[in-house]
């Protein structure tokens, strides 16, 4: 807050109110525009809305759009205050839930779930950068957690939620995810801190020579997309098929993912707190390394449930820490620090994309080897490990440095 304006100061949310916000704009721009489409893929081929290559191709549509919304976030914020581009934005994420309960053709029903991904996209953009900065220092990595513990709660949300919707039919499906997100949107409405809008100096700012060190993570953040993919998509698949232990325990498989999911931000912005944001990255790569070894090399169900748990807790858990080390690296321009982390966003975004369709060609292309797709994850996993080594030395290099 500035308390140069003692007006503006009044009419901040509380923080508590601030974070919720945080928590339902991750929650319907990304858990639920995003993770909820899957469960419902094998309802859309069966009630005929559309052929299966089809269905598979409109899911793309939303990681296409996510990176649209990742490039268009901050510009958006330059010509609207951001409180006011995350309400809009979240409206946009649960019209087009109602809009894909009418499936007018393959060109409607992608425009919407692109224009979904947009959203969400936009969300992940502002949505810290817009709360954070109004929340005390100290419980900044826990308040970053509870802001993306939407996404976690999006992936678990799918397993449940979604087949319970079924039961009424799939239209009724889709209105109900939209009215859901509608509800979130209400909640979150006043929750928004009353950001100024962007200045356009932040253009010139922007194009500053990017300093080493978040060149370093732009690459593991990279690396993390490409990390997460197999899992994400193919574990369910790998559980009932590929170790043939049938649709039931894939989706307890997948329920314990989505409870590895919720606890990952939470729990990795109460590490940060307490240890720093490197090194709890650092604990969470070695994690993730230990963890795809068990899932490549057990075939133990006790040995897969705490691997599986381990690795929902990545793709929710790695934004906070990520966020943190990019304001680490800027820890005095704050509209650097928007810039920095939209530029992450969009590559991770890019390399999502691109690392899905890799992985499905040499998903196909290996008679569907599992296995090798968790062996290329990780793989990714040690680089981003590897690529600590440098940081490292870069740390101590400046403690060397301040002490003469």
């Amino acid at each position: 807050m500035n308390p140069a304006n003692p007006a503006a100061a009044q009419r901040q949310p509380h923080p508590l109110h601030a974070i919720l916000a945080g928590l339902c704009a991750s929650l319907v721009g990304i858990g639920l525009a995003r993770f909820a489409y899957t469960p419902l893929i094998p309802s859309l081929i069966e009630a005929h809305w559309f052929a299966a290559n089809d269905v598979v191709y409109l899911g793309a549509a939303n990681l296409v759009g996510y990176l649209a919304g990742a490039l268009v976030g901050r510009p958006l914020a330059r010509r609207l205050a951001p409180r006011v581009a995350l309400q809009l934005m979240m409206l946009l994420a649960s019209l087009a839930f109602v809009a894909c309960a009418f499936p007018l053709s393959v060109a409607w029903f992608f425009l919407w779930r692109f224009l979904s991904g947009l959203a969400g996209g936009a969300i992940m953009v502002l949505a810290a950068g817009t709360v954070l900065p109004f929340i005390p220092g100290e419980r900044k990595g826990l308040a970053s957690g509870a802001v993306f513990l939407g996404l976690g709660l999006g992936i678990a949300g799918s397993g449940t939620l979604v087949p319970l919707l079924l039961e009424m039919g799939l239209r009724q499906t889709w209105i109900g995810l939209g009215a859901l997100s509608l509800l979130l949107t209400v909640i979150a409405w006043a929750g928004w801190p009353h950001a100024p809008r962007l200045p356009a100096a932040s253009r010139a700012q922007a194009k500053v020579a990017v300093p080493p060190v978040l060149r370093l993570i732009y690459a593991q953040y990279a690396l993390m997309a490409v990390t997460l993919v197999p899992m994400m998509v193919f574990l369910v698949d790998y559980v009932a098929r590929g170790l043939q232990w049938g649709t039931h325990s894939a989706a307890l498989f997948w329920v314990v993912y989505g409870l590895g999911a919720i606890a990952g931000p939470m729990s990795y912005g109460v590490l940060a707190d307490r240890i720093g944001v490197a090194a709890s990255t650092r604990i969470a790569l070695l994690a993730q390394v230990i963890a795809v070894a068990a899932l490549v090399l057990s075939q133990q169900p006790a040995v897969l449930v705490a691997a599986v748990l381990v690795i929902g807790s990545f793709p929710p858990g790695i934004v906070p820490l990520t966020l943190g080390r990019v304001q680490q690296a800027l820890p005095t321009d704050a509209v650097a620090q928007g810039a920095a982390w939209s530029r992450a966003t969009v590559i991770f975004a890019l390399f999502q994309a691109l690392a899905g369709y890799a992985y499905s060609y040499l998903f196909a292309s290996s008679g569907g080897n599992h296995r090798e797709l968790f062996a290329l994850a990780g793989c990714a996993v040690v680089l981003t490990l590897l690529a600590e080594v440098p940081l490292l030395l870069g740390q101590r290099r400046e403690s060397v440095e301040l002490a003469d």
